[in-house]
């Protein structure tokens, strides 16, 4: 294979999902009951791109992964490229696919490719996406060109930028898709092909036995007059990421409860187009960008709602000091760019 380590050892790491779901009685939906080796094994010609060792880690839907789980999942794939693994795949349930590999992508300073893949349609129906997935996650994995670009997600034969990449389908197998970027790559027959980089990602050191607060994600929709965000602080959130209109923006009725909120915790501003980013000086009105901006609010740049809550909630992890959280939140968002 064109860019390939001879005979690479890949370590692929099961988290449960769809992938790994099957029926758990005859009149019942499928949940997560594969192994890591079931689903190596349901694959062969992974054996012919790599040396394959597999590990089931955990065995849920994907909505039920937490940070503890990733941070522990980080610890065991540093430990794995210490001791000379060349690529690593983890497959879970496409559910949280874009907040669990932009998770990783933050905690992990690997060079290593890390892959994270899932499946669309479980191994109970008639045309199945994990094997194939699966089979091009291993390939991206054993490939030289794919070192330094911190976390991936390789789904339908594409290699998306952890930090990028969103679903944006509920059932489609071309969910995922960076509408930020477009994608890194893709597969094709035996080759990776890599036609854009990203700059090496800020990361977050955490120990399994950090604490991790919770930050809400508040939506913005018309009419809003912002009332759930006087009980956040009372609720135990530490802080909040308002996915706001458009370039920044909320009802006016809002800003007096956000300014309120960022005196008491950070509290980060995002767009809930999913694209583009929060802009800084073009709008003056209150509720614009700007007028949130000057009362303490910070802004998500580039970063969507739910990858802005995962950024601050590491960072909130790591530093009990308001200005060191802001200032970790700020250096891994300011390091997404190209």
């Amino acid at each position: 294979m064109t860019g390939q380590v001879q005979r690479a050892k890949v370590l692929v790491i099961s988290l449960g999902g769809t992938i790994a779901s099957t029926s758990a009685s005859a009149d019942g939906g499928v949940v997560p009951q594969l192994s890591a080796d079931d689903l190596v094994g349901a694959v062969p010609d992974l054996r012919t791109v790599a040396d394959i060792e597999a590990i089931s880690f955990r065995q849920l839907p994907s909505g039920d992964i937490s940070f503890g789980d990733l941070v522990a999942l980080a610890h065991v794939i540093e430990d794995y490229e210490a001791q000379g693994v060349n690529g690593v795949v983890v497959t879970q349930g496409t559910d949280t696919i874009e907040e669990a590999s932009f998770t990783l992508d933050i905690l992990l300073d690997v060079s290593i490719p890390v892959v994270v893949t899932g499946a669309m349609r479980h191994p109970t129906l008639a045309s199945p996406d994990g094997p194939g997935n699966l089979l091009s996650a291993v390939k991206v994995a054993a490939a030289i060109s794919a070192r330094g670009l911190g976390c991936l997600v390789v789904m339908n034969d594409e290699v998306h930028a952890a930090r990028f990449v969103r679903k944006m389908h509920s059932s489609s197998l071309s969910t995922f898709q960076s509408p930020g970027s477009g994608v890194l790559g893709w597969v094709a027959e035996e080759r990776v092909r890599i036609v854009a980089r990203c700059a090496p990602l800020a990361t977050v050191n955490l120990d399994e036995s950090d604490v991790v607060s919770p930050v809400a994600l508040v939506g913005c929709a018309l009419g809003d007059d912002g009332r759930t965000l006087g009980e956040l602080q009372r609720l135990g959130y530490r802080g909040a990421v308002i996915d706001a209109f458009g370039a920044g923006h909320v009802p006016s009725m809002m800003v007096g409860a956000i300014e309120s909120l960022a005196t008491m915790m950070p509290v980060v501003l995002s767009s809930r187009t999913g694209a583009g980013e929060v802009l800084e000086h073009t709008y003056g009105f209150a509720g614009s960008e700007s007028d949130l901006l000057s009362r303490g609010v910070i802004s998500g740049g580039a970063l969507d709602g739910r990858k802005s809550r995962v950024a601050l909630t590491l960072a909130l992890a790591a530093s009990r000091d308001a200005k060191n959280t802001t200032a970790l939140f700020v250096k891994v968002r300011d390091s997404l760019s190209y």
